[in-house]
């Protein structure tokens, strides 16, 4: 899972003076005399300008514009080739694109930038645990997390709960998520992945609360999340729940593989 970026889209690179001084000149002075010449316009700067084009490519990249995206993180990089977001942010799109050595080039060098930048080390483990690198992977959330000034720790630690689920280990895994929801209350992904977790292992009423705590969270769920719901139902025998799940399935998914399991009763 890729982090969620935030995205500012900005206008302009250029700031406008907006003001000048007053006009002191007199009334009979000001008589046929000539418009002030308008101001110059302030050049922004190469990191202004670099962080506006990654601003950029991070929205394309949402919606998967990725050509887009690329050309305006290559102009970031023009602009400041040393600018460490524009370096995660190209290192998101060349993972998107399956493109790997470039990916993890880019991911390296925001990083030889600024070792403790929470983002880069947060994308980079992320790109490690689905290449099936899973322990480096949870060092660079680890790594991501020791910055107090870090955003969004609840980040890294739902994604140290997905990789430590990939590995096996799920008790890591819980632990992670957990500590994701402490610092973000009700994080859907980590309550999703938590009600997951305590289905697999047989602990349906656990599956179940995390579960209405992510529905109350999330008015369109996926049809993933509705077919969790309808087998945690089937497990614990609340027909009434179940029959709502299923009729979600079947309205909003007809054709989908969760609305055929459910319309065949294979739960298992």
């Amino acid at each position: 899972m890729i982090k969620q970026i935030g995205v500012i889209l900005l206008l302009s690179v250029t700031v406008f003076a907006a003001c000048r001084s007053p006009d002191t000149r007199s009334p009979e002075e000001v008589v046929g005399a000539r418009p002030p010449a308008s101001p110059e316009p302030t050049p922004a700067s190469p990191e202004e300008r670099a962080r506006v084009h990654t601003e950029l490519a991070a929205s394309y990249l949402q919606i998967r514009r990725m050509g887009v995206a690329l050309t305006e993180v290559q102009e970031a990089l023009k602009a400041d080739s040393d600018y460490v977001p524009a370096h995660n942010v190209s290192g998101l799109i060349y993972m998107q694109l399956g493109e790997d050595k470039k990916a993890e080039a880019s991911f390296q060098r925001a990083l030889r930038l600024d070792p403790k930048d929470s983002d880069a080390n947060n994308s980079y483990g992320l790109f490690l645990c689905e290449r099936k690198r899973g322990e480096e992977g949870i060092k660079h959330f680890m790594t991501a997390l020791k910055n107090p000034l870090y955003a969004t720790p609840q980040d890294s630690f739902v994604n140290a709960g997905v990789c430590s689920r990939r590995m096996g280990d799920d008790v890591a895994a819980q632990k992670y998520f957990e500590q994701a929801l402490a610092v973000q209350r009700n994080d859907p992904r980590a309550l999703i992945n938590l009600a997951q977790l305590y289905f697999d292992h047989k602990q349906y009423y656990l599956a179940k609360e995390r579960l209405d705590k992510f529905m109350q969270q999330n008015k369109n769920p996926d049809p993933g999340a509705l077919w969790l719901g309808a087998r945690v139902e089937n497990k614990i025998g609340d027909e009434a729940a179940l029959m709502s799940y299923g009729a979600q399935l079947k309205d909003k998914f007809p054709d989908s593989r969760e609305a055929h399991l459910y319309s065949q009763g294979q739960f298992e």
